[in-house]
């Protein structure tokens, strides 16, 4: 299995252009150190856009879904460092969501990402996710130059917090599905063929929002001194 744990929380945001050199230092020395410190977080990595919107694609990976309502991590996100209160001002269009992972399969994390976000009609879900577990990834994540393939469902509402608060709130997700490789043309190429929006349209996805996105940075909680 490429991702560790059972559960994520999966954000998508913009950035004031003004702000980005020091979101990046921020989010590298600061906030991703403090969040692989919560207990149950495993992992967390930062994407940027290569195409699509939003600019940025955040990962952390958990224990399970549970770790998301801990106290732990509700204190780290009510009691902000002044560091963060000030970068919280500079997101825009903040997609936030709790999920679970509910099918997995690779080795590892690609460096290039394909990420969809989507909507299941509720007289197809069922559907859409047998056409996905059965019939679209498991010989996607065969073929020469992708690494792995994710799907993740929303299982667990956002509370509103302090960090929320100084931001704006957030907009919920529902569905993500995200797939990794080494070949970024690769990877490119099925963000316009089988990982389309028009594709998942027509097996009963609503507001399919694509993007294709590069690795910046990643770190485990092992890893933190």
């Amino acid at each position: 299995m490429g991702l560790l744990g059972k559960a994520a929380l999966i954000l998508s945001f913009d950035i004031d252009e003004s702000a980005i050199a020091e979101h990046d230092e921020w989010h590298s020395r600061e906030h991703l150190q403090e969040r692989m410190s919560i207990p149950g977080f495993l992992r967390g990595s930062r994407w940027i856009s290569t195409k699509g919107s939003p600019g940025y694609f955040v990962l952390y990976e958990v224990d399970q879904l549970d770790t998301l309502a801990s106290k732990p991590y509700l204190d780290r996100l009510n009691n902000p460092s002044a560091w963060t209160s000030s970068m919280m001002r500079h997101y825009r269009g903040m997609k936030r969501g709790f999920c679970t992972l509910t099918y997995s399969a690779g080795d590892g994390l690609g460096a290039h990402v394909s990420l969809l976000r989507l909507r299941p009609r509720p007289e197809m879900a069922s559907a859409l996710r047998d056409w996905l577990v059965n019939e679209l990834l498991p010989p996607l994540t065969q073929r020469s130059g992708v690494i792995g393939a994710h799907l993740f469902q929303s299982e667990l509402a956002t509370e509103m917090t302090e960090e929320q608060r100084i931001r704006g709130k957030d907009t919920a997700v529902d569905w993500v599905l995200m797939v990794t490789g080494y070949d970024q043309n690769i990877i490119a190429s099925l963000a316009e063929t089988s990982l389309s929006s028009k594709t998942f349209a027509s097996h009963g996805a609503t507001e399919p929002e694509s993007g294709t996105y590069l690795l910046a940075h990643i770190l485990t909680a092992t890893e933190i001194s």
